[in-house]
């Protein structure tokens, strides 16, 4: 808690509970109840930059979705301290049929602001967005990319009191990432409010003073960021072979039963710098099929460093229908830092685009410092996240 009374954010016993369909007969349908916020509790301080982590399904972004009032919580309340600007999910906070131009007058006469002022941080909006191109065209005719960039220069340079950002970020590229997180940088050095969302533990850590730790929906931890962090680690450590189902896809007709990445010398879930890696998939399918399979391993932040494919390698992956067949893949020595990342799993049809089942975020993979480089002693953390032997050494001019 900030405590005093200077918050920006009080939050007291938030909840917000969904009620699910489950079928039934003609006349009476079934319903079950599921809280994906309760009895949340903190208080942010004026100008400070607090962090929320977690699992999928944790209910980071439900609870960003209530503080910035797009749906109303069932129980509790949230006071909120000032002008609010939100970059959450792609599609919120832009009418579609309007221009890039004309939302952004609207974003900012939504947080309060004279044209004027709208008028003042137009030109920086733009800049930073690179779409002068594509200003007067309706924003629903932009690709998910192109949104984000307008939505996240309008949310950064127009003059709200706090800013709620969740991991929509991850839509971007790379060396737009790496810009909006330097300028959200420059935000709280300005004493701006900042509520962070992300799967980027480096990220948050080197941004925020505190951080909250989400478990189904309630606060599991609060306190300083790195902290926070370190014991979120240790937790993914110590239950490091679940699988997560949560934001699954595919038509079903082939599923991942089950699955674990591992080092080659390692547990469930670890690797040491340079060593394999070893993927396991565990398959059932519903009837005969010839698919094919792969993963991903990404960043916390959703860069994919490489994807392993039975169809790059022209490999047949024949399944018997109603029958568990296990599939293994071994990668050779990879030249990962520490740190964490994470496995996307999928199986495929015919072509790439019929999708039997997609497990995004499936795994989780911690990889431990070693001594790579022979210096004698682990490598430090560095920038980037890939590693390979060099040599420095003197040469004639």
């Amino acid at each position: 808690m900030s405590g005093g009374g200077d918050f920006a954010i009080r939050v007291e016993g938030l909840g917000k509970r969904y009620r699910l369909g489950r079928g039934g007969t003609l006349f009476a349908r079934r319903t079950e109840t599921l809280w994906a916020l309760r009895q949340v509790r903190f208080e942010v301080g004026q100008g400070e930059v607090v962090g929320i982590i977690g699992p999928n399904g944790s209910g980071k972004s439900t609870l960003l979705r209530l503080l910035a009032q797009i749906t109303e919580p069932t129980e509790g309340r949230a006071t909120i301290r000032g002008r609010v600007g939100s970059l959450l999910e792609v599609g919120t906070g832009f009418h579609p049929d309007l221009t890039g131009r004309e939302n952004i007058y609207v974003n900012g006469a939504m947080l309060g602001m004279k044209r004027r002022e709208i008028d003042r941080r137009f030109a920086e909006i733009v800049a930073f967005a690179e779409l002068e191109r594509f200003l007067d065209t309706p924003v629903k005719r932009y690709s998910s990319g192109m949104y984000v960039r307008l939505a996240f220069a309008v949310a950064a340079h127009l003059e709200a009191d706090i800013l709620l950002v969740d991991e929509v970020l991850a839509v971007g590229d790379l060396a737009f990432q790496e810009r909006c997180l330097q300028k959200l940088g420059s935000l709280t050095r300005d004493g701006r409010t900042v509520l962070f969302v992300s799967h980027n533990l480096v990220a948050v850590e080197g941004l925020c003073s505190r951080a909250i730790r989400l478990d189904h929906g309630q606060v599991a931890a609060l306190g300083p960021a790195v902290d926070v962090i370190r014991d979120y680690i240790a937790g993914n450590r110590r239950a490091p072979a679940a699988l997560n189902i949560e934001a699954r896809a595919g038509n079903g007709a082939v599923r991942i039963v089950g699955a674990q990445a591992r080092g080659t010398s390692s547990g469930p879930g670890l690797m040491l710098m340079g060593e394999g890696l070893e993927v396991v998939l565990d398959l059932e399918a519903q009837a005969a099929a010839r698919v094919s399979l792969s993963f991903v391993v990404a960043t916390h932040m959703g860069f994919k460093l490489f994807n392993a494919s039975t169809r790059d390698v022209q490999q047949t992956v024949e399944l018997e229908g109603g029958r568990r067949t296990r599939w293994v893949c071994r990668v050779g020595p990879l030249p990962l830092r520490a740190g964490a990342y994470h496995l996307d799993l999928g199986v495929a049809g015919a072509t790439a685009n019929d999708t039997y089942d997609y497990l995004p975020r499936a795994l989780n993979l911690e990889v431990t410092p070693r001594d790579v480089l022979g210096s004698g002693q682990p490598l430090a953390a560095s920038d980037g996240v890939v590693y390979f032997p060099y040599v420095w050494e003197t040469g004639s001019t």
